[in-house]
């Protein structure tokens, strides 16, 4: 299987970087981008801690807006915050969108974002190999 996913929320700060180097790392065969509706430019520093100490971040992992992956293809567009599935914009061809929310880290201490990760790594990645069965 060689899947593209692509991992959308509101700041592509926290969450959604966390579910694209998650997916990078542990599911074989599909690859993840991300991107935010309203891009805050930067990843969350303690978003990058958590990710260093898991050994899985990578340097090309920042924070982009839409415009810089909209004419990628992909196979599954996911939501990670209500904001950005209430707002998910249209994509010039048809894909097939799941939504699984959590609630943002940022702001919060560094626990947060270690619970933030266990929650992705539990929810969201068997979601992510179901839907693209």
């Amino acid at each position: 299987m060689n899947k593209k996913v692509l991992i959308l929320c509101t700041g592509n700060s926290c969450r959604s970087i966390i579910a694209e180097a998650l997916i990078n790392a542990k599911l074989d065969g599909i690859s993840a981008d991300s991107s935010g509706v309203r891009a805050s430019g930067k990843v969350n520093p303690n978003a990058k801690k958590l990710l260093e100490e898991k050994g899985i971040w990578k340097e090309e992992y920042h924070s982009k807006t839409l415009d810089a992956v909209i004419d990628n293809d992909y196979d599954l567009i996911v939501t990670v915050c209500d904001h950005a599935n209430e707002t998910c914009p249209m994509f010039p061809k048809p894909i097939k969108k799941i939504h699984v929310g959590f609630e943002d880290p940022d702001g919060k201490g560094f626990e947060a974002f270690e619970e933030t990760y266990k929650e992705i790594e539990e929810i969201l990645l068997p979601r992510i190999i179901e839907a693209l069965k």
